[in-house]
């Protein structure tokens, strides 16, 4: 990130045609560039309509413009929002004038980045923007919008208020040994353990709830020629995305359809049939039916039921991805076939099965529909939770096994520490500058 002294600007809407544009500043100059901009600075928080000049008095658009003093602003600062036109043109000039008066172009997440040193909002929150902003569902604009008012941050600062609670109680113990506590017999911090491992299970399965809303679920569906894979994607999307006909070998290539399970953002997956022996073109397309297996978070294997012999799963799928057999065309057979695997019988023609596949996704997902309590979560999140995790059981088994207090406060603090990383209370810059490089311009 650059200079955090210098006022930026940039366009808060993005690139396109639209019916109003904004352009956005914020900065210690930014006083001054209204007054050039507008004529006079206008009364904060009002919404004035105005004409916007560039230095010399050329006349640029009209519109809306807000201002608001620091420090009740978004990002801490004095911010000006000008809401003219939405011409491309139009926007880019504006803000090439306000560079011309003594602004600099904002990096990629320069406003949340402020507004986060500025302690107008902690890390989480200001994720959830940017959340908030590529949410693919009802449920995940929801959750980021709980993430944004503060509810990740709460559970993760109740659970570290907990943590260094103990801490202070251990570290008390420690320091004045003639009192001679029992670390195993004392209740208080027996109880206090046992509260924060069921706080962290908590946290942990909320958090693998919101990193599964945020980022979604991919699928891939897999299978021999003609066994009904196009006909899955079609019924699973409600829409004719794939090309269906008796020939096998259609699909030639990767299919990706996005649908919504019951909040959950599922991007379907539909590949080349996998057989021996195929023309040139279906070589390239079980090449990347293979490599789309690599990246899958679940995989669905089609059988066709009305084969005397289905064929196996041969391929190579990674450890810890979920395989899942599912017999279609079922609606030809006399009994739903049986092998003991846990399998789902389904019919791509007439939809029987379908609501037992969406559940059982649902299930391969982690995920649970927890309406108004769900709030987002990234990769980054859960890994510092993982850590804070491990590092509170290894005290606590130090604890146990050979009543080592000094072990269990140490852990203790090692422990807080990795939650910090969640909400930005520990952090660094280079943390700081990947996550915020990812936000658009002018957010």
């Amino acid at each position: 990130m650059n200079n955090s002294a210098d006022t930026i600007v940039a366009a808060a809407t993005p690139p396109g045609t639209g019916g109003v544009g904004v352009v956005r500043v914020s900065g210690d100059n930014t006083e001054h560039i209204a007054r050039t901009v507008l004529g006079a600075l206008p009364e904060p928080r009002y919404a004035t309509y105005r004409t916007f000049r560039r230095e010399n008095g050329q006349k640029l658009d009209a519109g809306i413009a807000l201002y608001f003093p620091a420090p009740s602003s978004f990002t801490g600062e004095p911010v000006l929002e000008l809401q003219g036109h939405g011409g491309p043109l139009v926007v880019s000039l504006l803000v090439d004038a306000i560079v011309e008066i003594g602004a600099r172009r904002a990096d990629a997440g320069e406003f949340s980045q402020r507004a986060f040193l500025n302690d107008k909002l902690d890390l989480t929150q200001a994720e959830a923007i940017a959340d908030l902003i590529n949410a693919s569902t009802t449920q995940a604009a929801r959750a980021a919008l709980r993430s944004l008012s503060g509810a990740f941050s709460t559970a993760v600062n109740s659970l570290a208020e907990r943590l260094l609670r103990l801490r202070m109680h251990v570290e008390a113990a420690i320091d004045f040994p003639e009192e001679e506590i029992d670390f195993l017999s004392d209740d208080l911090l027996l109880r206090g353990l046992n509260e924060c491992a069921d706080a962290f299970a908590l946290l942990k399965e909320q958090t693998q709830q919101g990193r599964v809303l945020r980022d979604g679920f991919q699928v891939v569906i897999v299978g021999r020629p003609n066994a009904g894979k196009s006909s899955l994607l079609n019924l699973l999307s409600g829409q004719e995305a794939a090309i269906v006909t008796e020939i096998a070998g259609t699909t030639r290539d990767i299919l990706r359809e996005q649908i919504d399970i019951d909040g959950l953002a599922v991007e379907l997956v539909d590949t080349a049939g996998l057989r021996e022996d195929p023309d040139r073109v279906e070589q390239e397309g079980i090449r990347r039916a293979r490599s789309a297996l690599q990246s899958a978070d679940a995989v669905l294997w089609i059988q066709d039921a009305t084969e005397p012999e289905p064929g196996e799963l041969n391929e190579t799928v990674p450890d810890g991805i979920p395989v899942t057999i599912v017999h279609n065309k079922i609606d030809l057979c006399e009994s739903e076939p049986v092998d003991g695997r846990g399998t789902i019988g389904l019919s791509a023609k007439t939809g029987e099965g379908l609501a037992a596949l969406r559940q059982h996704i649902r299930k391969l997902a982690g995920y649970e529909n927890l309406g108004e309590g769900a709030f987002t979560a990234r990769k980054r999140h859960l890994h510092a939770l993982e850590r804070a995790a491990m590092h509170f059981a290894t005290g606590r088994t130090a604890l146990e096994q050979t009543r080592a207090g000094e072990l269990l406060a140490e852990e203790l603090r090692l422990s807080h520490r990795a939650l910090g990383e969640i909400t930005g209370a520990v952090s660094s810059d280079d943390l700081l500058g990947r996550i915020f490089s990812q936000f658009c311009i002018g957010k």
